[in-house]
């Protein structure tokens, strides 16, 4: 198997992630990418769509967009348990008719992955292992790419050891840091984003990447000044947390600043109130907003013109954009 850091030029690969922020990093990033690139983006979901919707939403992806048009859909869970509850064949069938539908509606490739967990409890996971085994013949001569996600904390090791023996490319997305609490990643120089929750225990993580990435610009003369701390993915943040990055920034040089960007409302007025609008060395960038979603006309594409999937994706962006909005 060849285990690549980013998504592969192949057909089908698997991605097998330590937690759920993880998962979600991995799922919106693999399918922004298709949106970006004109592809039919399809996501097979078991319930748990808000999550990759929020993380579209972190990312400032413009999936409402192609929703709208038809490009991004979100299969039912209903569909998508059905699916899993038949046969290898069945299921192989069902991914050569998408891929055929896509082109022949212009696309010129079309990108899966979804939430395969329901096959465990069908069988096992044993009819997942087989159409696994004989998905290159679909995806292999045909303009069609699928991402296979098996996060650890569904899947026993006993399957997660023979999914990934049928696959013959594995995609990893290092980290700083993950506890499948808070995850930390490094998406660019002199830039650290965090997802998921800071609190007491490990607060004090937050504050060893940032004297890093503060230590490692005063060093290098082709650095920033600034060290942008990404908060677009952090759900929750306790007020000593608040109050640490706070005090990091106060003890900055007077040439770097700390910039936070993309908090969402509740972690911003915490920040505001533990004196992060006083701190010299700190600038606070709002979360501004991206595609908002309107209601599509009768008669577009992704509209309630008989497209099944599209019409319960569409009903499935308003919960989370609500909860995006109150969170």
């Amino acid at each position: 198997m060849t285990v690549l850091e980013d998504v592969p030029p192949v057909a089908h690969a698997c991605a097998v992630p330590v937690g759920d922020e993880q998962l979600w990093e991995m799922t919106a990033g693999y399918l922004a990418e298709g949106i970006a690139a004109g592809e039919r983006v399809l996501y097979f979901d078991d319930g748990r769509s808000g999550s990759l919707l929020q993380r579209l939403e972190d990312d400032r992806v413009a999936y409402r967009s192609a929703m709208r048009t038809g490009q991004f859909a979100i299969v039912p869970s209903s569909v998508t348990r059905a699916l899993l509850s038949s046969s290898a064949g069945e299921l192989i069938a069902a991914v050569d008719a998408v891929v055929t539908e896509s082109l022949e509606q212009g696309y010129g490739s079309v990108r899966l992955m979804g939430d395969g967990s329901h096959g465990l409890a069908h069988d096992g996971g044993a009819m997942m292992i087989d159409y696994e085994s004989r998905l290159d013949t679909v995806l292999g001569p045909r303009p069609g790419k699928m991402l296979c996600a098996y996060d650890r904390g569904r899947y026993p090791e006993d399957v997660l050891h023979k999914l990934r023996e049928v696959h013959r490319h594995e995609v990893v997305a290092p980290s700083i840091y993950d506890d499948s609490l808070l995850r930390i990643t490094g998406p660019a120089p002199s830039t650290v984003r965090v997802a998921g929750e800071i609190d007491h225990s490990n607060r004090p993580r937050i504050r060893r990447v940032l004297d890093a990435a503060l230590d490692e610009a005063l060093r290098s003369h082709s650095s920033s000044s600034e060290i942008t701390l990404d908060l677009s993915s952090l759900r929750f943040l306790d007020v000593a947390g608040a109050v640490s990055l706070v005090h990091a920034a106060e003890e900055f040089p007077s040439t770097h600043t700390l910039v936070l960007t993309g908090a969402r409302p509740g972690v911003q007025r915490l920040l505001d109130r533990c004196g992060a609008p006083f701190a010299r060395q700190l600038r606070v960038e709002p979360r501004t907003p991206v595609d908002p979603w309107v209601p599509p006309v009768a008669g577009e594409a992704g509209a309630a013109s008989g497209d099944a999937a599209s019409d319960d994706a569409a009903s499935d962006v308003t919960g989370p954009d609500d909860a995006a909005a109150a969170s």
